[in-house]
């Protein structure tokens, strides 16, 4: 377990502001988060140069927000291309898990994706959370999910947490050392 320094020096992440993703097209994008998943368009940056790096490249930088203040932010670069996947990574592994507050409102969010024509898979029962899974427009994986387990459970967890990590990490050097050696 880190030591008490350890988390006292930590940088003091308060929660996450946004995650953003490329779209090919912002009003499809728009109408999918916000139409279908009920999240509010709430800013638009245009511009023809990035901030941080001076580069020019007109864009469309979209935010739409979720009940608790954090957003899902998209850029539509003009030319109508998706993101492409990781070519080293199942397209199940890269994804983004959004909660919602409990089981009715998965399997309500399920039926009302599936009405609109997206194929979702689950409900999927990972014995802490139970989620569905589908794409939204763009190819990007999304995750509903909501908890199963109490906090008190979840603290047990997390109290092995660090002992589960060193053992899959010796465990994986045991395997690649077996087939190299």
């Amino acid at each position: 377990m880190p030591s008490v320094q350890a988390f006292e020096a930590a940088v003091p992440i308060r929660g996450l502001h946004h995650f953003a993703y490329r779209c090919r097209d912002c009003e499809e994008t728009r109408r999918f988060y916000e139409d279908l998943l009920g999240l509010p368009l709430v800013h638009v940056i245009r511009a023809d140069h990035v901030p941080s790096t001076g580069e020019y490249c007109p864009y469309v930088h979209i935010f739409f927000q979720m009940t608790d203040g954090s957003y899902i932010a998209f850029f539509d670069l003009g030319d109508d291309v998706k993101p492409q996947p990781s070519p080293n990574t199942p397209s199940w592994v890269n994804h983004l898990a959004l909660r919602v507050g409990s089981r009715k409102e998965l399997l309500a969010a399920k039926e009302r994706l599936e009405a609109a024509g997206v194929e979702v898979v689950g409900v999927t029962d990972h014995h802490i959370i139970e989620s569905i899974y589908f794409f939204d427009p763009n190819g990007i994986r999304l995750e509903l999910t909501t908890p199963t387990m109490d906090e008190h459970v979840m603290s047990e967890f997390a109290k092995r947490a660090h002992q589960e990590v060193r053992d899959w990490t010796e465990e994986k050097r045991a395997r690649r050392e077996s087939r190299h050696g």
